[in-house]
């Protein structure tokens, strides 16, 4: 992955959202371009030379300091994820990891705690969005996690390669709701870890056979994982709502806790109880779509270009 790059286009993305006249800068004369703020007026709005943000836009200043970093974060009106995104790639372009992330054990007690839940069905997630660990209740929701080759335990790829779970959504704004903050999660990850050549290959894999992937990854969106209503329409169980809940793990950093519950005495709580029953829950894919094969063959890490926006 060109870090260079991914940062150019990040900072790129977050100037085109903004106007000149909602800020109050003055704006620089002549014809414009390009949407939103120029880098002039980026510049003068963040206290810093134009020749200085020029080079840090195109990630050509590898000592920027913190101070400048919040400057820049106050003028593009980062929030907190994009904030941290912006720290991560330019850490990134200091100081290039050398050491591939450590695996991803899930701990005796979550997996313990997994069972508990019972009727609420939930996963555990680790770097990448790979679904590390699951319950009876998220496998009879979705799919069986277990039973899916290693590469494909992963949110995303399930959100945009397997038709069974997408076909989970009644409709393409409930799909795309949740499509768009796996896409801002994963964006969040590839600034946290540089080196990760797994998360590259998904990346490419995607980028090369979802055109929808490739259309939200175009947006630069980046945040956590988080909470949010979640509308399925399940083969067996029919129209649910459903809260998602993300939770971080103590002590394991790339880890959370993702739970899916209906409200108390509602259809949506009566349907997903008799799905998740022990009765009802049998193992392997419960829309009964046979899943796609994932090519074999690695995706080129060197030669990979997701963005094609232009300066």
């Amino acid at each position: 992955m060109d870090f260079r790059t991914e940062l150019s286009a990040f900072l790129r993305s977050r100037r085109a959202r903004l106007r000149p006249d909602d800020l109050g800068v003055r704006p620089f004369g002549g014809r414009r371009r390009v949407p939103g703020l120029r880098r002039e007026e980026l510049a003068d709005l963040a206290g810093v030379s134009v020749d200085y943000y020029v080079r840090l836009e195109q990630g050509r200043t590898h000592n920027v300091s913190d101070a400048v970093l919040d400057a820049v974060a106050r003028a593009l009106r980062l929030d907190e994820a994009e904030r941290a995104h912006l720290g991560h790639l330019t850490r990134a372009l200091r100081h290039p990891a050398s050491t591939p992330p450590d695996p991803q054990p899930v701990r005796t007690g979550v997996q313990v705690l997994l069972t508990a839940l019972g009727e609420v069905p939930a996963y555990v997630l680790g770097r990448r969005l790979d679904i590390l660990a699951s319950n009876r209740s998220a496998r009879a929701l979705f799919t069986d996690f277990d039973a899916l080759p290693p590469g494909q335990r992963n949110a995303a790829w399930l959100i945009f390669l397997d038709p069974a779970v997408r076909g989970l959504y009644p409709d393409r704004k409930a799909w795309e709701e949740t499509a768009r903050g796996t896409v801002a999660a994963l964006r969040m990850d590839l600034g946290r870890h540089s080196c990760d050549d797994r998360l590259c290959d998904l990346l490419g894999e995607l980028s090369v056979r979802s055109e929808d992937f490739r259309a939200l990854w175009a947006e630069h969106h980046v945040g956590e994982h988080a909470h949010g209503i979640e509308r399925l329409r399940h083969p067996a169980a029919g129209e649910l709502t459903l809260r998602r809940e993300t939770l971080r793990l103590p002590d394991e950093g790339d880890q959370c806790l993702v739970t899916y519950a209906a409200e108390q005495d509602t259809p949506s709580h009566a349907a997903l109880a008799a799905l998740v029953a022990p009765q009802r829950c049998g193992a392997g894919n419960a829309t009964g779509l046979r899943r796609p094969e994932r090519p074999t063959a690695r995706t080129p890490k060197k030669t990979l270009s997701l963005d094609r926006s232009t300066v």
